[in-house]
């Protein structure tokens, strides 16, 4: 573990489909909180995606948000 200092918080909603997955994979991986849980799958996520860890002197647009920097726009599903 880390000693990253979390200094922002995001509050999100869920269905109750979503909030039951998030707890079984949770369980399974043994993660001590939900908290916890969201984050490693978040960065995994990230990661599977090929973004890197953001630097705190980073912006959005030098990760391509609200920008089109080949001239496609990407679709999330």
């Amino acid at each position: 573990m880390s000693d990253v200092t979390r200094e922002e918080r995001l509050q999100i909603m869920l269905t109750s489909k979503e909030l039951e997955a998030l707890d079984t994979w949770r369980f399974s991986a043994r993660m001590p909180s939900r908290a916890s849980a969201i984050r490693e799958l978040l960065k995994r996520g990230l990661a599977a995606e090929g973004f890197a860890q953001a630097d705190s002197d980073m912006k959005s647009r030098d990760f391509g948000v609200g920008a089109k920097a080949d001239g496609a726009s990407r679709k999330f599903k």
